[in-house]
């Protein structure tokens, strides 16, 4: 009687065995099936265009946690770096003396972190990536250059330096939960609908003397802190600001900037520009002079440049000023055609 209870007891042990296998691959089949669909879709990070997180909006990495990090003290030099440029690299910089004396937050705003606000939550994620404007496959190191060289008109640093080291660090970090290739809810900029009309820098002149001026001035010069280091209010015009190189003058990227963060008391619940005026302030901010930065090697490809690159040559017969504060729907239907 042993002899047939163990073997009874095996073969129930074998049945139950098999019964569980085919259990777990219908269970491994119908998990597609739960994937959300359909009207679910805004809900799914995707490559091609930013999308909803699960959780809502990309959420930034709280900086006390920077400390936990391996690479913290490289990481909180980048940040620093990041926030106040100026003191490190501008014209009294206490490192090297290599840009204008703008910061880096002055147009990635809360150090690269905030919602919209150009930040740097897609940067570790995406790169390396082929960029039109340069015509090759691009590291971070130079889109930190590029940057350096545009927005704070002034000199590219060596990719192995201190500093260069430093700004990688930090970038990596902001963005650090994003999941390789996806761009997140938030990230850089918002795209404006376009209008049917140009962008009017008449009008958007008494628009910033009614919105802008009390921060930035009459003469666009912005407010520069009392030790003369660096810029509470950078400059939007003139000697000291961006030059014609930054991918800020575009009025397109310029009205989503200004729209989402401007002025700068603006909450993300609670814009307090229409997107006319964002789109009239921005032509009235980019007609303005600026230092000039040679593009000759820009876009090798013109047919890849933007339809609001403010400078020719164009692969289209659309004019220079068309480009630079539209319409631009008849550019972008000519496109498609």
């Amino acid at each position: 009687m042993m002899d047939d209870e163990k073997r009874l007891l095996t073969t129930i042990r074998l049945s139950l065995g098999a019964i569980s296998l085919v259990l777990i691959i219908l269970l491994l089949m119908l998990i597609p099936l739960v994937i959300p669909t359909g009207s679910d879709k805004e809900f799914i990070l995707t490559e091609a265009k930013p999308a909803s997180i699960p959780t809502g909006p990309w959420t930034p990495p709280d900086s006390i946690a920077i400390v936990s990090s391996p690479e913290a003290k490289l990481i909180l030099y980048g940040q620093e770096l990041v926030s106040h440029t100026s003191r490190y690299l501008g014209p009294k910089g206490s490192v090297i003396n290599v840009s204008n004396g703008m910061n880096c937050q002055n147009c990635h705003l809360q150090g690269g972190k905030k919602f919209f606000g150009n930040n740097f939550s897609a940067v570790a994620s995406t790169y390396p990536k082929f960029r039109d404007r340069s015509g090759t496959i691009e590291q971070i190191e130079k889109r930190v250059n590029d940057c350096i060289e545009r927005s704070l008109n002034g000199k590219s640093l060596d990719d192995g330096s201190l500093e260069m080291k430093a700004f990688v660090a930090y970038i990596k970090w902001v963005g650090k939960d994003v999941p390789l290739k996806m761009v997140p809810q938030g990230s850089g900029l918002p795209e404006l609908p376009t209008m049917d009309r140009a962008a009017n820098p008449t009008a958007g002149a008494k628009l910033y003397n009614d919105k802008c001026l009390r921060c930035h001035g009459s003469n666009g010069k912005g407010l520069i802190s009392p030790d003369g280091l660096e810029w509470i209010y950078p400059p939007l015009w003139g000697e000291r600001s961006f030059n014609t190189g930054a991918g800020i003058l575009r009025l397109s990227r310029m009205a989503g900037y200004l729209k989402m963060n401007m002025p700068n008391d603006a909450r993300m619940d609670s814009t307090q520009l229409l997107d006319e005026e964002a789109w009239d302030i921005a032509a009235y901010i980019s007609s303005m002079p600026r230092p000039v930065k040679d593009l000759s090697h820009d876009w090798p490809d013109i047919a890849t440049k933007p339809v609001d690159h403010p400078f020719g040559p164009y692969a289209d017969e659309f004019s220079e000023v068309q480009h630079r504060y539209g319409p631009f729907s008849p550019i972008l239907d000519s496109r498609k055609k």
